[in-house]
């Protein structure tokens, strides 16, 4: 028997959280679904039944993200994206038969060319940041290609500056993988952990005194001052610096399939956004025909 959409959409983000989805991953689906449940219910007056759920009141609350609430194409595609896994689990547990959403398709979003560094603007950075664990947590990003997530979970033991390798035990999907300490890094992390990291009971590699770890949110912070008093009008956040280590290994001439283990990206089409080709370049690349 049918329940209501609101009670499937619980059961839904039990069943990815049994799955080991990313707590990101989890709090997306479950913003998007409550969005849905409430634009339905407000549609209906009153709950509504997942099979009385038609294909044009999905379509109609894609229209109201895009026309009323200004949201951009990758933006609404993102909440299609969301309908999309829902009803399949739903049709895989038999709570419904029929995958309304199957019909919508997804906008054209246009493809935005990805902000990176080159080494020289990195170093620039680097010595405008004050804050010298942030400025380590900075270094490190930059020539890890870590995820800010993944950087900030790492413990004590996580880090082997002996054996030189960094081991990443809870990336996205809860993937595990290694990847190498560049010899530039080296001697940054011994300083770090010699004269910067504070006395604190915290198994977190990356520490402060007060709280015993850092977030992501004071990282995006101190970068963006840091990248306001330079005059930059380049937007440099965490992910701009992951993105950074991939596309200078990409300009080294390192195989994608390096860079996409490097990453941790379960897909090559994945790391394939990370190689940029600019007018000089393809001109080059011509020229070797």
């Amino acid at each position: 028997m049918s329940k209501w959409f609101y009670d499937y959409k619980k059961e839904f983000i039990r069943g990815m959280a049994a799955r080991n989805a990313s707590p990101e991953t989890l709090s997306g689906y479950t913003k998007d679904l409550e969005m849905t449940n409430r634009f339905l219910e407000q549609k209906y007056n009153g709950f509504v039944m997942l099979d009385d759920i038609k294909t044009q009141d999905l379509e109609d609350y894609l229209t109201m993200l895009r026309v009323e609430r200004n949201y951009q194409p990758a933006s609404v595609n993102r909440h299609l994206n969301t309908l999309r896994s829902f009803y399949k689990f739903a049709i895989r547990k038999g709570w419904t038969k029929e995958n309304v959403v199957a019909p919508i398709d997804q906008l054209k979003a246009p493809k935005k060319e990805r902000t990176y560094m080159d080494v020289k603007e990195y170093e620039e950075l680097v010595q405008a940041v004050q804050h010298p664990t942030i400025k380590t947590v900075i270094q490190f990003l930059f020539y890890t290609g870590l995820r800010i997530t993944e950087c900030l979970s790492l413990t004590l033991e996580d880090v082997d500056l002996d054996k030189e390798i960094i081991f990443v035990e809870h990336g996205k999907g809860n993937k595990q993988r290694k990847v190498p300490i560049s010899p530039k890094l080296m001697p940054i992390l011994k300083t770090y952990l010699k004269t910067i990291r504070p006395k604190t009971d915290s198994n977190y590699f990356f520490a402060l005194a007060k709280t015993g770890r850092v977030s992501d949110v004071y990282v995006n912070r101190v970068l963006h001052e840091t990248t306001r008093k330079l005059g930059w009008k380049k937007t440099i956040t965490c992910h701009v610096l992951r993105h950074s280590f991939a596309s200078n290994l990409v300009k080294n001439d390192v195989h994608i399939v390096h860079i996409q283990k490097l990453l941790g990206h379960a897909d090559l089409k994945t790391t394939s956004v990370y190689v940029h080709a600019n007018q000089e370049q393809l001109a080059q690349a011509i020229q070797l025909l």
